[in-house]
């Protein structure tokens, strides 16, 4: 059988879901460990990602 597909539109909630508290500065911070050398600095830094809004946050050591 073929694949059902949806073509509704997503609702307003669906489509802001979890980025209500990012608005309001209350990110949900991740270290991102692709990247922990900063080349212009010359010293090891660590890079935070927001789960729910993809903001990147620095800082270095």
């Amino acid at each position: 059988m073929a694949e059902i597909l949806k073509f509704r539109k997503p609702s307003l909630k669906e489509k802001h879901q979890g980025k209500v508290l990012c608005r309001h500065n209350h990110h949900k911070w991740v270290v991102d460990k692709a990247r922990q050398f900063d080349v212009k600095q010359g010293r090891l830094v660590t890079c935070y990602r927001c789960q729910r809004c993809g903001k990147e946050r620095v800082s270095a050591h």
